[in-house]
């Protein structure tokens, strides 16, 4: 795609992004000529940016006489000209800091939420871990010492719920492993929802037949039946978009607030295509399916325990957003979050 566009086109059409990222003001080619160090009078320049025009790369506001860039323009910009940025240190150490101090997979992704959005200055959407839809992996059971041991239960999206039980004295490890390795085989691949209670009595008598039953292992799985499970979806700074000079027409607002109330259209915004990409996905206006968000751009990047993806994060702005600043931010969160995911784990 890059040849569409020759040197100098790509150079003013960088030059106008960024200066409009900046500014929020349409720009015009006087202050190109004068910012960008190009040595080109300001008529060369304004043809260029007619041509830039004419090709959909820009656009001008009807009520001025600069040009701002159109969606077009955006992804020529994020796919071809955007230089990566590195976070400041401080802001780096922001980001790290806040996920140390909590440990749980929902704290975590709660917690991220807010220093996303308060570190980029938008709206950050989590698409937390859903353990109910998710598939039973594994079961492990590891000792902690002679009367105490550590249940986890892993799903197949990474997803992990322990809890320290008592362990019967009468049980010797192996005999500990065999009902480990015994539900693993009867649950693998059940979603949490097919592990019925009804399936649970069955096991037990099952394996009350071979050995002393090990109440509390079941207690977890019990227990992870009946949490209420609705989609978790962490927002933060969802107030920030007011702050943005495209957002100063009420009806929009309206709309926009509006959206952040239905989770389940949240969900359908985060997991649109591109379901399996690792890394930054960046989606530019009208290539955001849903209609109250066309004139912004998310920017999303999924998480991981192991090689599980088992959420995503994204930011919400406007298509006028510092793309290079955002997704190194996006960058930095879920670099910090996998690893912080990953300690809990393992």
């Amino acid at each position: 795609m890059g040849h569409e566009l020759n040197e100098r086109k790509q150079k003013i059409l960088n030059a106008v992004v960024n200066e409009y990222i900046y500014t929020a003001e349409p720009v015009g080619s006087r202050t190109i000529s004068r910012r960008s160090g190009m040595n080109l009078s300001s008529a060369t320049i304004r043809n260029e940016m007619a041509d830039l025009e004419e090709m959909g790369f820009l656009e001008q506001p009807h009520t001025s006489a600069g040009r701002v860039p159109s969606h077009k323009g955006y992804r020529f910009y994020v796919d071809n000209l955007m230089e990566y940025q590195w976070l400041d240190k401080n802001e780096e150490e922001a980001i790290k800091r806040s996920l140390i101090k909590v440990n749980e997979v929902e704290k975590v992704v709660s917690e991220a939420s807010k220093v996303l959005s308060q570190v980029a200055r938008h709206t950050s959407l989590i698409l937390g871990p859903q353990f109910r839809k998710s598939s039973f992996y594994q079961m492990r059971i590891l000792p902690l010492s002679e009367k105490k041991g550590l249940v986890i239960l892993i799903t197949t999206s990474g997803f992990i719920k322990n809890k320290v039980i008592e362990l019967p004295q009468s049980l010797s490890s192996a005999e500990l492993q065999q009902v480990v390795q015994y539900l693993n085989h009867k649950l693998y691949g059940l979603t949490i929802d097919q592990v019925t209670e009804s399936l649970i009595k069955e096991l037990k008598r099952d394996l009350f037949r071979r050995m002393e039953l090990l109440e509390q292992a079941f207690l977890l799985l019990e227990e992870s039946l009946t949490e209420d499970e609705s989609v978790r979806i962490f927002l933060g700074g969802t107030t920030n978009i007011l702050n943005q000079p495209e957002f100063k027409d009420v009806d929009k607002v309206k709309k926009f607030l509006n959206l952040f109330e239905q989770e389940e259209l949240l969900q359908h915004l985060l997991q649109a295509e591109g379901e399996d990409q690792q890394g930054i996905e960046v989606r530019i206006g009208k290539e955001n399916k849903l209609e109250e968000v066309q004139e912004c751009t998310l920017i999303t990047s999924t998480f991981a325990v192991g090689n599980h993806n088992i959420g995503k994060i994204g930011v919400l702005g406007p298509t006028r957003m510092d793309y290079p600043r955002v997704v190194a931010i996006v960058k930095c969160l879920v670099d910090n979050l996998n690893q912080v995911l990953e300690n809990q784990s393992s």
